[in-house]
């Protein structure tokens, strides 16, 4: 029972989550444990903070910002998530990837200069409230829908592009920007006039980095290069002949943006790209706290890190930074130096501050050329090329998605290649969940399991028949035409077996058409059957009338389900007379008479002119009209199911001795023929007017039917 301030308001189950969203950082200070937690978080804090530093610059040039706005952006990035994002080890931030991106959908679009740093803050702002709104409204599976592929793709068109902007300034090039085919064409003609000392500078940063990360992982590559650099500059007096540095950064807290957000013409202007950012960020983010989860045990909650990452994306924006996203690198470099509790984030960002107030003076003497280097490096680990290999090797849509993503980062506009990534992955989605697997199942050698088995000979009365989806309003007719197409190419199955294990979703469609399946069977004497249906599915079932309309016997346990419809459904006839296969478990024991098959004239069901006695005129003929003379019952079944249950008048005279040598049949007396449920006995009345009998009458419904109205049967022990 629902108590206290939210009993009594009907708007309290969707207010109630909102504010457990938003009041995460009182639960993080209330039960944060400074004894045991606080020394492993400062210690990955400062770790962190010393890698964020130099990558806070490094994005900020790969988006044409400003340096100063990636290190707001990784100040507020890291706090703010760390505050209300659900990961204990998510590092939010810019990236390298969100800064392409941001870049790719301002240029062009918006002119260099005031408004292009202006339109990047709004559009972080846009895209937080994107990701706020999805979050509180609990939206946060949505993310499930954008494939991996789209991410892939991204990434190594990112990294591509990324490397090839880089080489203007890691050549000291004053070259014009266009795509990256015409980019690397100019500087391949143009490289004879690259600055000396600009390249040397560039490339001995690449160099230092591969050989810090050759000696140690732990060392701090980028901002240990970064810094010889700098003093490389400074001793030499680079500055001076022609090597481009960073110039001072301001050393104040992240100011007021004052956006104009109500300049409606920009925000429409850069919406497409806001979308893409916003998307891009949300799925990279779940992707990176899902694997650091599967490591830590945690779980993570979807619609708290959607929150959290919108939320760090609008302060980012108000207060002069940029878009974010969680950041995988520096989330690993979290993990491995031990955090414990978000607390380690807020720290490296309270780190990374202190540096803005204290030493980014020294960054005047900083070479861009070696930030072209660290950014290549980067750019280089982007690219995922066994994953890349792996799709492709697969030859399935991913492959297609990544593939087109990637060329469409190299070649379009990058907000709209994401935006195509991510529409071919709903394609992707809704084709496949509309086209479910549907399959026609056999035993298999040991009678356990049903398999697919396309090459093994099929029962001739019974079809089993697997979906392996949901039944909504997309897969249906799909269903429907594999299940009406098998039944039209096999007509002799009249029954239908179908196993739902699989489905866990049905829709009012789906009931319409397990309906019409169902009617279509029955029309032509069958009937369907299910087994293992989910208690969801049977609920709609059961609320939508289906259930009535099907009857409970429909539903069989699967342990069960062959044995009842052999013994209960199928034609013995068939099985023994005209079936070669043994298919199930039941049929092992059962007689084989295919010899009988060239007589085609006396399996066939075309006596003429024979009469049918109900089982209650029967009855009353044997047990209460006594003076009327008692009718010969020949009960052409199996031996087997005579002994199971016969009427007690009746003699055992199986079908296969009845076509044999019909001349073996009494006729002294009026014969009624019985099986189980008259189709057996046809054919015994073919094979009786063959041989010249026409004095006898069929029992209508057979067993079924004298059983159907309880009336007495003998039992053979």
């Amino acid at each position: 029972m629902q108590t206290g301030a939210g009993a009594e308001n009907p708007f309290w189950p969707y207010v109630e989550p909102v504010i457990r969203y938003l009041q995460k950082p009182y639960w993080l200070f209330r039960t944060y444990d400074i004894r045991n937690d606080l020394r492993p978080d400062l210690i990955s804090g400062l770790t962190v903070a010393v890698i964020l530093l130099p990558q806070a610059i490094a994005f900020a040039i790969i988006a044409d910002l400003p340096p100063q706005m990636g290190l707001y952006a990784g100040i507020i990035g890291a706090i703010i998530g760390a505050l209300w994002c659900s990961s204990t080890q998510m590092q939010t931030g810019p990236t390298n990837a969100m800064s392409l991106l941001v870049f790719g959908a301002l240029v062009g679009v918006v002119e260099p200069g005031p408004e292009y740093i202006v339109a990047a803050g709004i559009m972080s702002v846009m895209a937080g409230f994107m990701q706020l709104l999805m979050g509180l409204a609990r939206l946060g599976m949505l993310v499930n829908f954008v494939s991996h592929s789209v991410v892939v793709g991204f990434s190594t068109g990112a990294g591509i592009l990324i490397a090839v902007r880089q080489l203007n300034t890691f050549f000291g090039l004053e070259l014009p920007r266009v795509g990256a085919l015409e980019t690397v064409y100019n500087v391949v003609v143009n490289l004879p006039q690259a600055h000396l000392a600009t390249t040397l500078i560039g490339a001995g940063s690449i160099i230092l980095i591969v050989l810090f990360r050759w000696l140690s992982d732990k060392i701090p590559n980028a901002l240990f290069t970064m810094v010889i650099a700098s003093v490389i500059v400074f001793l030499f007096g680079l500055d001076s002949q022609g090597v481009a540095t960073i110039g001072e950064l301001p050393s104040q807290l992240p100011p007021w943006a004052g956006l104009p957000l109500n300049d409606l013409e920009l925000i429409s202007r850069i919406s497409t790209g806001a979308l893409a950012v916003g998307a891009i960020g949300l799925v990279q983010t779940m992707a990176i706290s899902r694997s650091v989860a599967a490591q830590t045990g945690q779980r993570i909650d979807s619609n708290q890190e959607f929150v959290g990452q919108g939320i760090a994306n609008i302060f980012s924006g108000l207060f002069s930074g940029y878009s974010l996203s969680g950041s995988f690198a520096r989330t690993a470099v979290n993990f491995k130096s031990g955090a414990r509790t978000p607390m380690a984030a807020l720290f490296s960002g309270l780190f990374v501050l202190i540096a803005l107030l204290t030493i980014t003076p020294l960054a005047a003497f900083l070479p861009r050329t070696a930030l072209a280097g660290v950014l290549i490096v980067t750019a280089y680990g982007m690219i995922d090329k066994a994953e890349i290999m792996r799709m492709i090797q697969s030859r399935g849509g991913d492959a297609i998605i990544m593939l087109v993503t990637l060329f469409g980062t190299l070649f379009l506009r990058i907000e709209f290649a994401v935006l195509t990534g991510i529409i071919l992955s709903l394609v992707l989605y809704i084709q496949r969940t509309s086209t479910p697997r549907v399959q026609a199942v056999l035993p298999d050698d040991d009678f356990s399991h049903f398999t697919y088995q396309p090459n093994k000979a099929s029962c001739v009365q019974l079809a089993v028949i697997e979906i392996k989806g949901d039944l909504y309003f997309g897969a249906v007719n799909h269903v429907e035409d594999f299940i009406l197409d098998h039944a039209a190419n096999n007509p002799g199955q009249r029954y239908l077996l179908l196993r739902m294990h699989n489905v866990n979703h049905i829709d009012f469609s789906g009931i319409h058409m397990l309906e019409n399946i169902v009617r279509t069977y029955r029309d032509k004497g069958g009937d369907v059957f299910m087994v293992r249906v989910n208690y969801r599915v049977r609920a709609v079932m059961e609320s939508s009338g289906f259930d009535t309309f099907f009857g409970e016997v429909g539903f069989v346990e699967e342990d069960k389900a062959i044995g009842h419809l052999f013994y209960r459904e199928l034609d013995p006839a068939i099985c023994i007379y005209e079936c070669p296969h043994k298919v199930f478990k039941e049929c092992q024991n059962l007689p084989k008479r295919m010899d009988l098959i060239p007589a085609a004239n006396l399996l066939s069901n075309n006596a003429q002119n024979v009469d049918l006695i109900s089982a209650s005129s029967l009855w009353n003929l044997l047990n209460v009209e006594q003076d009327l003379p008692k009718p010969l019952i020949l009960d052409v079944r199996e031996p087997r199911e005579y002994r199971r249950g016969h009427i007690i008048q009746a003699q055992s005279f199986p079908l296969s001795n009845l076509i044999q040598d019909p001349s073996q049949v009494p006729t002294e007396s009026q014969l009624i023929l019985v099986c189980r449920s008259g189709r057996r006995s046809r054919r015994a009345a073919t094979a009786l007017q063959e041989y010249g009998i026409y004095d006898f009458e069929i029992l209508d419904g057979g067993m079924q039917e004298w059983e159907a109205q309880g009336l007495m049967e003998a039992i053979d022990r």
